[in-house]
């Protein structure tokens, strides 16, 4: 049987790498996040370089719009959903279109990134509505194989659809599985975490969720429906106050029969994939969730 938990131990030059990343980034670490920021994160995941051979097309699937990625080859009749992170706040499907290349290209299939709406004009659960409306919308086109996948607030919404809808497989990096932030990293890894503090994640939560609670399921899928999920694989870094995010809920899925896999690499912040080209953690992390989803996608046909 597949192990449950991989620990990835880190490479003495991604060390030296994230080293410079902390620098860089200490001034900014915990601080609130205003609509404003959405222009800065979004020129932050432009900086992703691009997979070759990959094309972009805006679309609009179950009315909602977003961007089609298409790497140089994929299959027909599959497809991916992915869902953007940026805490429910920020984020587009423009912004991350360099990121989703990588990975369909790995994957060997066509993406769909929704503009899913943001907080705090559309708090929850507008995201949810908008993200199953999409999913809902793909199938209905005729797609027949369908994956799903998300960082962060996305992996989230990944997360809560995989109880909803019959996708293939599902990929999270670094999701936000419990919206009560109970978690115990929000402690144990305050200081190594490079960006974010428990301060700050509790004002964009409730911001978020406004008069809802936080236990729903559709909020926390950590709370959810775990059995009978497709199969699941995370990917987290060691040093973010999300980690207990992602053990919790893979714990509580492997405990409810779902083949579920956590990958911790040491030593890596939130959202290291998109470090493409600067740690060699993100081009192996990608590899994974590339062979991952290409063996799920075509299992059964």
């Amino acid at each position: 049987m597949e192990q449950v938990v991989v620990i990835h131990p880190l490479d003495p030059d991604d060390a030296s790498m994230i080293d410079r990343i902390r620098t860089a980034t200490r001034a900014q670490k915990g601080a609130r996040w205003t609509i404003e920021a959405r222009q800065q994160y979004d020129a932050l995941l432009e900086g992703v370089p691009p997979s070759d051979g990959v094309t972009f097309e805006p679309g609009t699937v179950g009315g909602v719009s977003g961007v089609w990625v298409r790497p140089a080859s994929s299959r027909s009749d599959e497809a991916l959903l992915y869902l953007h992170g940026g805490w429910f706040h920020a984020g587009s499907a423009r912004a991350y279109r360099h990121l989703v290349g990588h990975i369909a290209t790995r994957a060997g299939t066509r993406a769909f990134v929704p503009d899913y709406r943001l907080a705090p004009e559309h708090p929850f659960p507008a995201a949810v509505d908008d993200v199953l409306a999409a999913y809902r919308g793909m199938a209905d086109s005729g797609i027949r194989r369908m994956a799903v996948a998300g960082d962060s607030a996305g992996g989230n919404l990944a997360l809560v659809l995989a109880s909803n809808v019959a996708a293939k497989a599902v990929v999270a990096l670094s999701p936000v599985t419990d919206l009560t932030l109970s978690g115990a990293t929000y402690e144990t890894r305050a200081e190594a975490d490079l960006y974010f503090t428990k301060q700050q994640v509790a004002d964009l939560v409730h911001s978020y969720l406004g008069s809802a609670d936080a236990n729903d399921p559709l909020a926390s899928p950590l709370h959810g429906r775990l059995s009978g999920l497709p199969p699941i694989r995370i990917h987290v870094g060691d040093d973010e106050v999300l980690l207990d995010d992602s053990r919790r809920y893979v714990e509580r899925a492997s405990a409810a029969g779902v083949d579920v896999r956590l990958d911790v690499w040491m030593g890596m912040p939130h959202g290291f994939p998109a470090l493409i080209g600067a740690v060699k953690a993100s081009a192996q992390a990608l590899d994974a969730m590339g062979l991952f989803l290409t063996e799920r996608l075509k299992a059964g046909t």
